[in-house]
C-alpha cells in the first residue's frame, strides 16, 4: 500500500527517485525499495515524505485506492460527495464536512461566487474576524506613521 502510495505520488509530482532521496536525505536505492514493497520508510522518513508531498502520513500510510477511486489527497483538502440542489435551491452539506468546519444549525454561512472558478461557502464568523483583523492592521500602521 505505501509503495504504490509513494510511486504515485512522485510521478503525480514529475519527481525521479533521485529527486527524493535527495530531498530527504536517503538513497536513490532506498526509494526505489521502498515503492517496490522490498522495505518500508521508517517513521522519520514517512514524516518527511508526507511533508514534501503535502498530504498527511496517516494517508501516505494507509491509504488505498480499493477504497477510494482517487489518489492520496493533499493535506487539508475533502471531496465529501456530491449534493443536490433542490428545487427552492437549498443543498444540504454533509454531515462530514459540518463536523469538519463546525457547521451547526442557525449559522449564518456567506456564499461567494466567481463565475470563472466557481462557488465558495464561508461561515459569517470568519468573514467577520479577517475583517476585524484587516482593521486592527490599519489601525496599527497609521500609529506607526
Amino acid at each position: 500500500m505505501i509503495g504504490m502510495n509513494l510511486r504515485q505520488l512522485r510521478k503525480n509530482h514529475k519527481y525521479t527517485q533521485e529527486d527524493i532521496a535527495e530531498k530527504i536525505g536517503v538513497s536513490r536505492q532506498a526509494v526505489a525499495k521502498w515503492e517496490n514493497g522490498e522495505t518500508v520508510p521508517d517513521i522519520n522518513n514517512c514524516t518527511a515524505l508526507a511533508e514534501l508531498y503535502g498530504v498527511m502520513l496517516d494517508d501516505l500510510v494507509h491509504h488505498s485506492d480499493d477504497k477510494e477511486q482517487m489518489g492520496v489527497r493533499p493535506k487539508g483538502k475533502h471531496i465529501f460527495g456530491l449534493v443536490k440542489v433542490g428545487e427552492r435551491g437549498q443543498i444540504v452539506i454533509p454531515k462530514k464536512a459540518r463536523e469538519i468546519f463546525s457547521i451547526s444549525p442557525g449559522d449564518k454561512l456567506l456564499l461567494l461566487g466567481d463565475e470563472a472558478e466557481g462557488i465558495a461557502i464561508v461561515k459569517n464568523e470568519v468573514l467577520m474576524q479577517f475583517a476585524q483583523d484587516i482593521f486592527q492592521t490599519q489601525e496599527c500602521g497609521e500609529e506607526d506613521e
